[in-house]
């Protein structure tokens, strides 16, 4: 397969300054993470859940094809903490932190779970996103991934989703401060954080399975405008990835 590298650039107001390959389809990996989260402020916002409300954690899902089921392995998972939990409540705020802080698979689909497919959706029209980015289904559900249904995303849309939540155009000023105060606590930070002025804030969310690596972020550096970052790869070697999506970064931040 040949390589391919999708970037997006641009300020808030969501025109780009920069963009390669833009309307390119790749698999989304853990990027899908950011509209399940955005779904649960939105519902937060709108009062029809708490981000305080307890969430029975369990290993084992509804698959998105009707009459199927499927149970998640903790060893695909970078989240311990949640797995150590399975059988007993956590609260859904905690679960959205760390499906986003430590892209915790078992953490994103209790979310999903309880916000639903139909709410994600609902973020990603509002957003203004194209149809060639799509969340059909949590992580791991294979009997949907083998009926074809595939999350996917393009440099553009998720450029389009970061614009509309750092400018304030998806959540309430209170939820879009604190779900961008996640992303900043973000511990993957070997992509585009690398590629920016250490001074920046940084709030940025990974992807990554075997042959796919991204990084997207929100920028706001020390001095000048808030700027949104995406970088997409599929198809590099996996142990060059994060450096190259690195020196793409820098390469972007140069250009402005």
């Amino acid at each position: 397969m040949e390589p391919l590298v999708s970037t997006w650039l641009s300020g808030l107001d969501g025109i780009p300054t920069q963009a390669q390959n833009v309307n390119q389809q790749h698999y989304a990996a853990s990027l899908m993470k950011v509209p399940v989260a955005i779904a649960a402020y939105r519902l937060r916002d709108r009062g029809l859940l708490s981000l305080d409300e307890p969430i029975a954690v369990h290993p084992d899902f509804d698959s998105a094809v009707v009459g199927s089921r499927f149970e998640m392995d903790p060893a695909e998972d970078q989240d311990p903490d949640t797995w150590a939990a399975v059988g007993s409540p956590l609260p859904l705020g905690d679960l959205v932190r760390r499906s986003l802080t430590v892209s915790g698979n078992l953490a994103v689909n209790l979310v999903l779970e309880r916000v639903g497919l139909e709410a994600v959706a609902a973020v990603l029209a509002d957003a203004g996103v194209t149809p060639m980015t799509t969340v059909s289904r949590g992580i791991e559900d294979a009997p949907a991934r083998e009926a074809g249904l595939q999350n996917l995303v393009t440099a553009n849309d998720m450029g389009k989703l970061l614009t509309k939540l750092a400018s304030g155009r998806l959540l309430s000023p209170e939820s879009t401060a604190e779900l961008e105060g996640i992303l900043v606590a973000q511990e993957y930070r070997d992509a585009i954080p690398l590629g920016v002025p250490e001074d920046a804030v940084v709030g940025n969310k990974t992807g990554w399975i075997d042959g796919v690596r991204h990084d997207m972020a929100i920028i706001r550096p020390a001095e000048g405008e808030p700027q949104v970052m995406v970088v997409l790869t599929t198809g590099l070697d996996d142990d060059e990835s994060e450096f190259r999506i690195s020196e793409v970064a820098r390469y972007l931040w140069s250009t402005l």
